[in-house]
């Protein structure tokens, strides 16, 4: 027989148990709504799979698991979804939270369900992942969920199974041991399998639950189905709140402690509630989901106390009903015990995975606390504390809220049990100020963690902007120096060029041209481009005898013009068509020019000679037949001679002088300009208003000029009155 320790503190409240244990474990008819909280667990949330108007059926999976700390809800009875909104739910707080609302059809059909007695054949991961998609928690109090409890990282030698069910009035656990003993030995070998088999498992028992102790060992004698049954020990243990804290259970029954802030995994223990081994044995041997749980009405307000198979989500008042419950004798009705229950704010809320009892006291039964008084520093709270923290300390750092000392005197340890309030001379509600401190400690921490988050994804974001600017700028400098390369290499290229245009070393110019030396170097590298894309004598002709061509038909086809207009010569002529023969007559004008300019071109190719200016208003300049004889460079030696020139008559022209060239060359564009507007009103181009508008526009520029130039012509005549009479 196993050895026992004891624990620091504890108390020995009044049991009460007796009230429940009257009868079997009841069925409760199947209510008309079921309420299902998307969160039932420690952990995050379920996710709903099904929407309103959906029909389900029993064990049908409606929210899956959100995340590895998270566990999944089912549909206890077939019906419908009514309602996806947020209800109120059980919590001290009486807050609300999204639930699923079902309306049950009555028939309570299950969906295609299955479990195996071969579970030893299937491995660990197997039977975890059917653990998990059964939605098992814990059913003690906490609801961590058990998929995640049965996956430590270290060496399991320990299993114990907690059966103690230490706080008074509740006996959920003890009638389940009584009535289902040969199904909780299978779940505990269940365990011993996903855990590797440990080297003890030990079930823990107060000496206040004979029956269930007997029926377990006689059990555990008889038990065929079990594999390692020898290695499974009923540990019993005298009686003390709170012995069934994980924690002080396993001191009890090993003698070691679980140091703050680690998990019993580190001892290389693991323990499991004995309603969650139950449930995980339904859910591997049946394949039934945790849609159901023995739950606790107890209580003098109740005339039929008792344990009770009920649905998850049943509301509390449906369940009361079966106990008898009356109302106008219960001032507060608690959900859990009366160490560490809390009262419910209405009778509407539903029963969750996590609740195992409901107290409806009297107000003789239990009366209400008198008021608080000031802390005595007696010292009471410290001696019956079993996790051995100092709940003087945390109360004071609880009122001024001094979350650092709190969490240096290792609040997080505290189990709420509630032993310091039961014992509190001062009435001082203890552990609703601890509470309320994690609350506080829980919400900093989560802040803390998502602006820590929120701080990285800027760094990041900071450090990625840096990062882009720097490539950016490192392929703006490598254009850079690509675009210089290459600007140097046309330099390089076109000063080879200047100065070997015919393959031999260009002469130096003396000291004397070098003001000269800039400009003749533009004009070389001209004549050398002009030499670069030069035709070939053949191309030439070809383009000349093409050029006579064309200008010979463009000369005939604007006499034939002309001469329909002059048809109706002896006619009174409008202005409009004066003004189309004097256009006609340039056209013909300029046409012959070109067509002789190209036969000259032409002849001169034959015999390989220059070719002769034609008649022009404008003669050419001889600097362009003087700077060479080749054809080809004929046209820009001409530009560049006709530019120069132009520059030299500018400079030496006076303000007069420059007036009337300007004059005359508006005059010339008015007079193209008419010519279009003439030629667009006669085929109704859609361009008539723009050259109308052009029209317009030089005649107003031609008519400004005609004024300055008059000004210009007179000025010597006028004298200052009569200018600044006019400029007025």
């Amino acid at each position: 027989m196993s050895k026992i320790w004891d624990i620091h503190g504890g108390i020995h409240p009044a049991e009460n148990k007796q009230q429940s244990l009257g009868g079997p474990i009841q069925a409760v008819p199947l209510p008309d709504v079921l309420i299902l909280p998307l969160s039932q667990h420690i952990g995050a949330p379920a996710s709903p799979l099904v929407k309103v108007g959906d029909k389900v059926l029993k064990g049908q999976m409606i929210a899956a698991a959100k995340g590895f700390v998270s566990a999944p809800i089912h549909a206890p009875s077939s019906g419908v979804v009514t309602a996806i909104e947020e209800q109120t739910v059980p919590h001290a707080s009486g807050m609300q939270a999204p639930c699923i609302v079902i309306a049950t059809d009555g028939d309570d059909s299950w969906i295609e369900h299955s479990g195996t007695t071969h579970y030893r054949e299937k491995t660990a991961e197997e039977l975890i992942a059917m653990i998990r998609d059964a939605g098992i928690t814990g059913l003690g109090g906490a609801g961590f969920p058990s998929a995640v409890k049965l996956q430590p990282r270290q060496t399991i030698n320990t299993l114990i199974i907690n059966a103690t069910e230490c706080e008074p009035y509740i006996t959920a656990d003890d009638q389940l041991m009584r009535h289902c003993a040969d199904d909780i030995l299978i779940g505990i070998d269940i365990l011993a399998h996903i855990l590797g088999d440990p080297e003890r498992v030990l079930i823990g028992i107060e000496d206040n639950k004979p029956e269930a102790q007997q029926v377990l060992a006689t059990a555990l004698q008889n038990s065929i189905a079990v594999e390692n049954a020898t290695a499974i020990e009923v540990v019993e243990f005298p009686t003390k709140y709170p012995s069934g804290g994980e924690k002080q259970l396993i001191q009890i029954l090993t003698g070691e402690e679980v140091p703050s802030g680690q998990l019993p995994a580190n001892l290389g223990i693991v323990c499991q509630n004995i309603g969650t081994t139950h449930a995980i044995y339904r859910a591997i041997c049946h394949g039934e989901p945790l849609i159901s749980r023995v739950t606790t009405v107890t209580g003098k307000a109740c005339d039929k106390p008792g344990n009770f198979e009920v649905l998850i989500g049943t509301p509390v008042e449906h369940l009361l009903t079966e106990a008898e419950f009356n109302s106008a004798l219960c001032p507060n009705l608690v959900m859990g015990g009366p160490m560490m229950g809390f009262t419910l704010p209405n009778t509407s809320v539903p029963i969750i995975k996590s609740t195992n009892c409901l107290l409806a006291t009297t107000a003789e039964e239990n009366p209400a606390p008198p008021p608080a008084q000031a802390c005595i520093r007696c010292g009471h709270c410290a001696e019956v504390c079993p996790a051995s923290l100092l709940p003087q300390q945390l109360y004071w750092h609880a009122q001024s809220k001094n979350y650092e000392r709190l969490e240096a005197h290792h609040l997080a340890d505290c189990i709420e049990c509630g032993a310091c309030s039961y014992v509190c001379p001062s009435s001082i509600p203890l552990v609703q100020y601890y509470r309320a401190a994690k609350g506080e400690i829980r919400l900093i921490a989560e802040e803390k963690r998502q602006s820590d988050r929120a701080r990285e994804r800027f760094e990041h974001h900071q450090a990625r902007v840096e990062r882009e600017e720097k490539e950016k700028a490192a392929k703006r400098e490598a254009r850079k120096l690509a675009a210089e390369a290459a600007k140097a290499k046309r330099e390089a290229e076109a000063k080879a060029a200047e100065e070997n245009p015919e393959g031999t070393t260009k002469n130096t110019p003396a000291d004397g041209d070098t003001k000269n030396t800039g400009e003749l170097d533009i004009v070389q590298a001209a004549l050398a481009r002009v030499a670069a894309n030069k035709a070939s004598p053949a191309d030439q002709r070809k383009r000349f005898e093409r050029a006579i061509e064309t200008t010979a038909a463009r000369l005939a086809k604007a006499e034939q013009a002309l001469e329909v207009l002059n048809k109706d010569k002896n006619a009174e002529q409008s202005t409009e068509k004066l003004a189309q023969i004097e256009q006609q007559r340039a056209t013909i004008e300029q046409a012959r020019l070109r067509h002789e300019e190209a036969k000259n071109k032409l002849a001169a190719l034959n015999t390989d000679q220059p070719a002769a200016e034609p008649a022009k208003s404008k003669p050419q300049t001889e600097t362009a037949t003087a700077n060479t004889d080749d054809p080809g460079l004929d046209r820009a030696a001409t530009a560049i001679a006709r530019a120069q020139k132009n520059a030299a008559e500018q400079a030496s022209m006076s303000p007069q002088q420059k007036l009337l060239k300007q004059r005359d060359a508006l005059q010339n564009r008015l007079n193209k300009a008419q010519a279009r507007l003439v030629q667009a009103e006669s085929k109704g181009s859609e361009q008539i208003d723009a050259f109308s508008n052009a029209v317009a526009t030089l005649v107003e520029k031609l008519a400004t000029a005609e004024l300055k130039l008059t000004d210009a012509e007179n000025a010597p005549n006028q004298n200052p009155a009569s200018t600044t009479e006019e400029n007025s």
